[in-house]
């Protein structure tokens, strides 16, 4: 497979520039009429162009990449058994991590409650900013309910099995995608060795291209971060940041403690891996996912650092990984539980501990599947919250602040996978070490 080493020093420096200019430029903007039109030309017709090639690039390859990985590493596994073993162990780590987020950001609304107290006056104010951009969400979110137990049925069937897997790849809905690709590659292990190994290597050749790719989005990485976070900045300035500040903390704080806490001692206890080590290896994923705000768009990225730089086999990260980017989402359901909290002391309404609990399951489950795109959750979010009798309108408080917490629970969606895949790796030389143990 063809190595790309991009300068992530010069991304990180871009990802910096980017904000401070953004913030800059949203201040001077504020003060002069002519600025604010240089600005809008500016971020309409040089970043944004800019940053959209480089997402669009790497959104380009996630399709082939994802299901020539996962084909291709299922197929290699040959023993279905062995695909069985890792796939329980492989979702039952993603439960334990996902459970684990939900309580950490819970905790901490209950803990700090930022919402209570909150001035109604500001609270009016980002209702009314927001309320066109909660509204497209509200609607999102009801075109989502369903009716009778026959509709809940075929929509459930559609997430996994759809009756058409191009319109729902076109769609980017990777479930079907990542479906079809393990029973492709169940299908191949079952095939003559001599056309099992033809197709594998037909589906090496797809990922190899897809990585090249990669590499040459990778050059005008640091340009393309830098007009990614300009626009952001440009746009809201660090005006907002000040009014949601403590929420916006706390949540920040929680994805800190997830990365640089929770990960480092599975890394040390279970994965028996060196964590400071580990994580500075794995800067290049997080940097990508950081400014793209994809998990899927990070894909091609976690993909390639973990099998050069990490160590993991590609039957592991080409199963792991994409499964990972579709229904791990640690960072998703941590930043769900605070969102509902906060807006709920917003509101001065008191959850019981039955409906933080009921909270708790309802974000596992609607963290599973939520697109791998920026604000991919928001949707299913409101739907959690009108479950709890949380006004789902109430989003628009935080949508303002939604683009910088995506970027950061990005990294710790994406960073979750990384984790599983170094576990299922640990186990996977384990159990090897013991087959040739027994055989001699």
């Amino acid at each position: 497979m063809r190595s790309f080493k991009p300068n992530h020093r010069s991304i990180l420096v871009g990802l910096i520039l980017g904000a401070i200019a953004g913030i800059a430029s949203h201040e001077i903007a504020d003060r002069s009429q002519v600025f604010s039109g240089w600005l809008t030309f500016t971020t309409d017709t040089i970043a944004y162009p800019i940053g959209q090639i480089f997402l669009r690039l790497l959104f380009l390859v996630v399709v082939p990449l994802v299901f020539a990985s996962l084909a291709a590493g299922v197929a290699r596994l040959g023993d279905l058994s062995k695909l069985g073993r890792i796939g329980v162990r492989t979702l039952a780590f993603f439960l334990l991590t996902t459970s684990f987020s939900v309580v950490l950001g819970l905790g901490a609304m209950d803990l700090f409650r930022p919402g209570s107290g909150f001035n109604p006056e500001t609270r009016t104010e980002l209702m009314e900013t927001f309320a066109q951009d909660s509204a497209k969400l509200v609607e999102k979110a009801t075109a989502q309910e369903v009716e009778t137990t026959i509709m809940r049925v075929n929509q459930i069937l559609d997430m996994f099995l759809p009756r058409n897997i191009i319109g729902a790849i076109t769609q980017m809905q990777m479930l079907p995608l990542i479906v079809f690709g393990i029973l492709f590659g169940i299908a191949l292990s079952v095939q003559s060795p001599r056309r099992r190994d033809e197709m594998t290597t037909w589906l090496d050749t797809i990922s190899d291209a897809m990585v090249t790719i990669v590499g040459f989005a990778m050059r005008i990485a640091p340009y393309a971060v830098f007009c990614l976070i300009f626009v952001v900045m440009s746009k809201f300035g660090a005006q907002l940041l000040v009014k949601l500040s403590f929420y916006v903390l706390i949540v920040i704080g929680c994805y800190l403690i997830q990365l640089f806490v929770l990960y480092p001692i599975l890394l040390r206890t279970v994965v028996k891996r060196n964590p400071i080590d580990f994580l500075r290896r794995s800067i290049p994923i997080m940097v990508t996912a950081f400014s793209t705000s994809s998990s899927n768009a990070t894909l091609p990225t976690s993909i390639q650092v973990s099998q050069q730089d990490l160590g993991i086999r590609p039957t592991v990260a080409g199963f792991v990984l994409p499964l990972g980017a579709t229904i791990n989402m640690n960072g998703t359901a941590l930043f769900e539980g605070c969102v509902v909290l906060f807006v709920a002391q917003v509101f001065g309404i008191e959850l019981s501990f039955a409906k933080q609990v009921l909270v708790l399951v309802l974000c596992v489950v609607s963290s599973i599947g939520v697109a791998g795109v920026p604000g991919g959750s928001l949707p299913l979010l409101m739907i959690v919250m009108a479950q709890v009798e949380v006004p789902a309108a109430g989003i628009a408080i935080v949508l303002g602040v939604d683009r910088l917490l995506d970027m950061g629970r990005t990294v710790v969606n994406v960073m979750g996978d990384i984790v599983t895949a170094a576990y299922i790796e640990s186990a996977e030389q384990r159990a090897d070490l013991r087959a040739e143990l027994r055989q001699n």
